[in-house]
């Protein structure tokens, strides 16, 4: 890929913002603090607090925006003058939506599908760090069931299965023993529990210590590392149950210390965004690594190539800069010229979700409370699963339904903000964990 030219940044820019959910909602409201915002465009099926910021696209545009019916969604960026695009969720930029919008009048914060592969394809991004030298579980890709089958017969050890492809955060299974492995790469590959996801898998070691998720912008060549956050992916209180897509996240997490960041600058992002340009990708966006901190080291569980959602929302709430502006220098090559801060006090988000997730769970059930936990200060509830009914009251649309954020001085307050906020707002059978962040602040 050819590399394009740093661009001057417009006084107004046109935003087109690509994704219906909470991690977008976050973007959007960030992005409608800047002075240089002209219109904001989102998906028409966008959630409600979404719709609230942004202006909808037509219904006649492919729903949810991706790269489906391109040509519609090309020209319409042509008619409204759309300066930037923005692509929130992974699946675009998999198809490739990047590749087909980025042109001479149209940037695109996103890398392309190439850049893409690093989080939809498990194998790929494993054969990646190998040769970048970088710490990572050890694993083997399997693309055939009795092969996967026939290699657990071998080892009875702890590990972990997940699917090769996108599963929305959920296509990885944890296993104690030989037994749950089997009926995880039964669930995947026989039953399809995610779908064409798992046409490939992963078998790989299960480490063992804390999560810490580093997220860094990306625009080609230099390298900017946001704080660190921490996100609580099983469903249960206490660490137990299913993975989800993440029931709350806090930022910052007192796990990544300075040295710590260092070494994962120096050992696992330079490596990993050097491997891809010698696989020719200008890769432009956000990289976000997700790892385990082992007694040996961090070592990295997944690469994702978009804002980890829920960790986006604490992260905006607390960003002190022209977020339009920065998405803008990363897409256009020119990050060393983004000037931008986090707060020193901790954000928490806590996840509001629909009776049954990650499983089944119903839709359509009113929301009330909204208009009081938007009172509370230092308080911002982000919409993820949530839709206008034709009466325009806000009901449930999703498995994860809403993302409590609330800004404090320590992560303990900001946790007891978010919580009693959640207490203010009712839906039928709405549950959250209630100890997002224990892990620090009652440490094993």
């Amino acid at each position: 890929m050819s590399k394009r030219k740093p661009r001057a940044l417009p006084e107004s820019v046109n935003v087109l913002l690509v994704g219906t959910g909470g991690r977008e909602h976050a973007l959007a409201w960030k992005l409608k603090q800047s002075s240089r915002l002209g219109t904001l465009w989102v998906d028409s099926t966008a959630n409600a607090g979404l719709l609230e910021l942004g202006r909808p696209c037509p219904e006649s545009l492919s729903t949810p925006l991706d790269n489906n019916g391109t040509f519609r969604l090309r020209k319409f960026c042509e008619e409204e003058k759309i300066d930037l695009v923005v692509v929130g969720p992974e699946a675009p930029l998999a198809d490739g939506l990047a590749d087909t919008l980025a042109s001479e009048t149209i940037l695109v914060f996103g890398p392309t599908a190439a850049g893409a592969k690093l989080e939809a394809d498990k194998g790929y991004a494993k054969q990646l760090m190998r040769s970048a030298a970088i710490a990572t579980a050890e694993g083997r890709t399997f693309t055939d069931r009795d092969s996967a089958l026939h290699y657990l017969e071998q080892r009875d050890e702890p590990c972990v299965v997940k699917a090769s492809g996108l599963a929305a955060g959920k296509g990885v299974i944890v296993c104690s023993n030989r037994a749950e492995a089997v009926a995880a790469v039964e669930s995947i590959m026989s039953d399809r529990s995610f779908g064409s996801a798992g046409d490939r898998i992963v078998i790989e070691e299960r480490l063992e210590g804390q999560e810490v998720s580093v997220l860094a912008l990306v625009d080609g060549h230099s390298i900017w590392i946001l704080d660190p956050a921490q996100d609580h992916k099983q469903v249960g209180e206490g660490d137990t149950g299913p993975n989800t897509g993440g029931m709350g996240a806090y930022c910052p997490t007192p796990l990544a210390t300075d040295a710590l960041m260092e070494q994962v600058q120096r050992d696992i992002l330079v490596p990993i965004v050097d491997a891809l340009r010698r696989d020719g990708i200008d890769y432009r966006g956000v990289l976000y690594a997700g790892l385990m901190l082992t007694p040996g080291g961090p070592k990295v569980l997944e690469f994702n190539v978009r804002f980890g959602d829920p960790e986006c929302q604490p992260l905006m709430m607390r960003l002190q800069g022209d977020l339009l502006e920065i998405l803008w220098r990363t897409a256009a090559g020119s990050l060393d010229e983004a000037s931008f801060d986090f707060s020193p006090k901790t954000a928490c988000t806590v996840v509001m979700c629909s009776e049954g997730y990650p499983g089944s769970y119903r839709k359509g059930l009113p929301i009330s409370g909204l208009d009081e936990a938007a009172r509370q200060e230092d308080v911002v509830v982000f919409h993820a699963g949530t839709r206008l009914d034709p009466d325009g009251r806000v009901s449930t649309n999703g498995g994860r339904v809403l993302g409590v954020t609330a800004l404090a001085d320590e992560l303990r307050g900001a946790r007891d903000r978010a919580n009693d906020t959640c207490g203010l707002i009712q839906f039928e059978g709405a549950f959250y964990r209630h100890d997002i962040g224990e892990r620090v602040l009652t440490p094993a």
